[in-house]
């Protein structure tokens, strides 16, 4: 049966037969058929099914469907195929077979069971992700890679040794700790690097802007969302994940907006973003659960879609930096049209689906938590939008007389339109999402559409734009070095490389000091005469040791 077959293994294993497939066409076919056939196999799962496998003394759960599983599992099938439509032009096999990997890798943890085989996936999630920052062939992906590979060793090290913990004291692969221990600390270490936790964030936008144009796509969507599943699953109503998550909002929105790359922009606002799902985990109720699933559900396509605009942009012009970018609107209008789509969607503007999810995590924070959060949300949804207002204006609208370019190819556009249509279409027709979300019974309970939220959200857009066209020059882009808290890494390691340099140093002239004494002795013991004048040092050295060999044998003489 087909429902007997993990989702992910069609990925992993079929990644592997890509190489082998030479018509190109049939390649393509091929490349389009595989998260077909795994949507397939996912809508003829049931929640309460499971798959287990004995491995040594542990019964392995390969898949556990439930109401979470399946609609991330959804999601995640969905932008696949549509990223897999936007990346058919791409004729190195290699970046399909890593990206094919990633999904695949992606989707066994999502109906992972229990920690070792989401461990095991998480690590294959690690490995091809890289692989799609290194394809770029330049040297800054290849640095920026070896910074990802880095990060992601430390957040398995320490999802490893957390579960190792547990396993040991509980003898339970299926729970995570519920005390404040070491294990619950490093497990939720672990997923919090993934879910870009502050201040272990810096990995993303570092790799991003330096992946494939094609890659920045699906890494946009995995890494971070498996580390939301995950704490959804696990942590939910953790107190912690309320005050990270706001600070995951306001950082990355502030850091957004001081953005001239435009990638790193979008790459700033995956942290900001990820942080809102994550405020929902922490309150833990059924509408903020409800709000952080439907927010990564819907970040998904806005997202997704925003690299692929950028992506075409860069794909055609050659340039990513927002000074040089503008006047794009008349020479790429699918694109400029699905960017502004994707611009409203991620704002949270009425009658797109960011609209839906963001007031569900709003509404469970007015009900769950203090003022000082809820308004922090706000700012961060004001800076969203001001972000994006930036982005669309100076890269389609502002004056630049040298571009002069043409639309992307086909296949880009067809992927950015129908994404485009799932944003808009969630955002009109929302039970079509509330049907799959973990607590559908309360979701349909939830009013997306009231009067007081729809003016009150149009009134906070107009007047942030408002404030954007009077003070425009101040949000204009600038050729500025913007410092993350990787500078405070790098300063520490390269503390560590000069304090091994100085050991280093210490231990040659100690090992060239002792080596002198040793032909020092040497020397006096062929020849004790000779020796001052071979080795000055043994002037000293060999004398001494004579005189005390002498006055050590009189002493044994006497005893």
């Amino acid at each position: 049966m087909i429902n007997s077959i993990p989702p992910g293994f069609i990925f992993l294993l079929g990644a592997l037969l890509v190489p082998f497939i030479k018509p190109r066409a049939l390649k393509q076919a091929y490349l389009l058929f595989l998260p077909l056939l795994a949507f397939f196999s996912i809508l003829q799962m049931e929640p309460g099914f499971m798959l287990t496998y004995k491995f040594l003394e542990y019964e392995l759960i390969l898949i556990k469907v439930d109401a979470l599983s399946l609609c991330v599992a959804y999601v995640f099938v969905i932008i696949g195929f549509l990223a897999v439509i936007y990346s058919l032009h791409i004729k190195n096999d290699w970046q399909h077979v890593a990206a094919l990997l990633y999904i695949g890798s992606s989707l066994g943890v999502v109906f992972a069971g229990d920690l070792f085989t989401i461990f095991f996936f998480w690590e294959i999630m690690a490995v091809t992700s890289v692989c799609l920052i290194l394809h770029s062939r330049n040297r800054e992906s290849l640095g920026a890679g070896y910074r990802y590979v880095l990060m992601h060793v430390l957040g398995g090290c320490c999802l490893l040794a957390g579960i190792i913990l547990h396993v040991s004291a509980t003898g339970s692969i299926t729970t995570v700790p519920s005390g404040a221990n070491w294990a619950f600390w490093l497990i939720l270490l672990g997923f919090g690097l993934n879910a870009a936790f502050i201040p272990l964030h810096t990995w993303l936008p570092d790799s991003y802007p330096r992946a494939t144009l094609t890659g920045s796509v699906f890494m946009c969507v995995y890494t971070t969302k498996t580390g939301v599943y995950v704490l959804a699953r696990y942590f939910p109503g953790l107190d912690f994940l309320i005050y990270m998550g706001v600070a995951m909002c306001v950082f990355g929105v502030t850091m957004a907006l001081l953005q001239n790359n435009a990638r790193k922009l979008l790459s700033y606002h995956i942290v900001s973003q990820v942080g809102y799902m994550v405020v929902g985990i922490g309150i833990g109720t059924a509408l903020a659960v409800n709000g952080s699933i439907a927010h990564l559900f819907n970040h998904i396509f806005y997202k997704a879609l925003l690299f692929m605009c950028m992506g075409s942009v860069i794909f055609m012009v050659g340039k990513q930096k927002l000074t040089e970018l503008g006047g794009l609107a008349k020479y790429m209008p699918v694109t400029c049209i699905c960017c502004i789509i994707a611009s409203l969607s991620i704002a949270g503007v009425p009658g797109f689906n960011g609209f839906i999810s963001k007031g569900m995590i709003v509404l469970a924070a007015i009900k769950e938590v203090n003022p000082a959060l809820e308004f922090m949300l706000i700012f961060a949804t004001v800076g969203t939008f001001l972000s994006f207002v930036k982005l669309g204006y100076y890269t389609f609208f502002a004056e630049n007389k040298e571009m002069n370019t043409k639309e992307s190819p086909l296949n880009m556009q067809v992927a950015m339109v129908l994404t485009a249509f799932a944003c808009v279409l969630i955002g009109v027709y929302p039970k079509i999402l509330y049907m799959i979300l973990p607590y559908a019974e309360v979701a349909f309970d939830y009013q997306a559409y009231t009067i007081i939220k729809v003016v009150g959200t149009i009134q906070l857009f107009l007047f942030a734009g408002l404030v954007f066209m009077l003070v425009k020059k101040h949000f204009a882009p600038k050729n500025a070095l913007i410092l993350d808290f990787d500078y405070f890494y790098r300063m520490g390691g390269r503390a560590v490389a000069g304090s091994c340099e100085v050991i280093s140093a210490s231990r040659v002239a100690i090992q060239g000091g002792v080596r002198k004494i040793k032909v020092s002795i040497v020397n006096f013991a062929v020849n004790p005469r000779m020796s001052p004048r071979i080795r000055p040092l043994g002037i000293g050295i060999g004398w001494g040791t004579f005189f005390i060999f002498l006055f050590g044998l009189a002493f044994i003489l006497a005893g």
